[in-house]
């Protein structure tokens, strides 16, 4: 995002990173990722969970974990760059203190609260000269890879209306910060799932012109939306409709596109979240494979036919990462990006009441 100084892991030295927040996102997201690339050393390890602690104890024996995150800014001197994977609500304030620190900061999404929270820590990183990013690892999704390619190579045609979804069915919540957390906090599905879907929507379409939307919270025991339909009209002319829902006891496709000369569709979601979570690990035959049975299937009307998906690849973040660490190349994902992600929930949260 800006010209900068690089950190101390530079040329062939790793890159000495800690992870803050061991949850799903620390435990399945970065640390497999980190360990496996030669780039990078995964040094300390912040989790205040006893059952966490254990598992990161034993999965990375070589990382130092800890559960206070000053350990962060003690071993601040010894870091390159902290990975920041803890609630939503923190995620701002603790990227202000790894900049301040003097530290490279990945920040996972939502990028931050408020879309001035996260122009204020773009410009904090520019002053400081400190590199800054977001986690949009669904852009390498394999399915959103191949959309993408589709897309690009104009077989479609002018795309006139895309739809994508995140659903499944959980109408009992689980124990969660993610339920427990109000929208002032980044708590709900818009900030949890929807920042993914906006962000593939801008990705393929470009800038939005209009946005509408529903939003509801349908399960008493959540804090905020669990439920969400939106709208957003781009200025390329393309219509973007998007889905997120917990509550959804049929899922409908998760990609359906329609354009003037063929349409795309895709059933079910990227594998390497659920092969992470059983203990797959990237670098395994296969990982991120998505099997002939669940390809999708483009054409128009009676002429259809199955399309190869491409493998997803979640890895790809980081090794687009370390060069740009290392000034010489550009980073994985643009903040600014996410800022006009959070530019458009503030939009929907503003003209939306949520209701039950």
């Amino acid at each position: 995002m800006t010209a900068r100084t690089p950190a101390a892991g530079t040329g062939s030295a790793p890159i000495r990173t800690a992870v803050i927040g061991f949850g799903v996102s620390g435990r399945v997201f970065h640390a497999p990722f980190l360990e496996a690339d030669p780039d990078y050393r995964l040094d300390l390890i912040v989790t205040a969970n006893p059952e966490r602690r254990a598992e990161a104890e034993s999965r990375h024996p070589s990382a130092r974990v800890v559960s206070d995150v000053d350990a962060v800014w003690a071993a601040a001197a010894e870091l390159d760059l902290v990975v920041i994977g803890s609630p939503s609500g923190t995620h701002a304030s603790l990227a202000e203190r790894a900049l301040d620190a003097g530290l490279d900061v990945v920040v996972d999404k939502p990028f931050a609260v408020t879309a001035d929270e996260g122009r204020a820590l773009i410009t904090q990183a520019e002053r400081l000269g400190r590199t800054l990013t977001v986690f949009q690892n669904r852009r390498w999704d394999g399915d959103f890879q191949t959309l993408r390619a589709l897309v690009d190579s104009g077989e479609l045609g002018e795309v006139r209306r895309f739809e994508s979804r995140f659903e499944w069915w959980k109408p009992e919540p689980p124990t969660s910060w993610k339920t427990e957390a109000g929208v002032t906090d980044g708590g709900g599905i818009l900030y949890d799932l929807g920042t993914h879907l906006i962000d593939q929507a801008v990705q393929l379409f470009g800038p939005v012109d209009d946005v509408s939307a529903e939003v509801h919270r349908r399960r008493e025991a959540t804090a905020a939306d669990d439920d969400v339909f939106v709208a957003l009209r781009h200025a390329s002319g393309t219509m973007s409709h998007l889905w997120m829902s917990a509550v959804a006891p049929l899922t409908g496709p998760r990609f359906h596109m329609l354009g003037s000369r063929a349409g795309y569709t895709t059933w079910g979601l990227d594998p390497q979240e659920p092969a992470l979570i059983a203990g797959a690990l990237p670098g395994d035959p296969g990982f991120g494979a998505v099997p002939e049975e669940r390809w999708g299937t483009l054409g128009a009307g009676d002429e259809t036919r199955t399309h190869p998906t491409l493998p997803g690849d979640y890895g790809a973040f980081y090794r687009a990462l370390a060069p740009a660490l290392r000034g010489h190349g550009p980073l994985p994902v643009d903040p600014n990006d996410a800022v006009a992600v959070l530019e458009i929930i503030e939009r929907v949260h503003a003209a939306a009441s949520v209701s039950a």
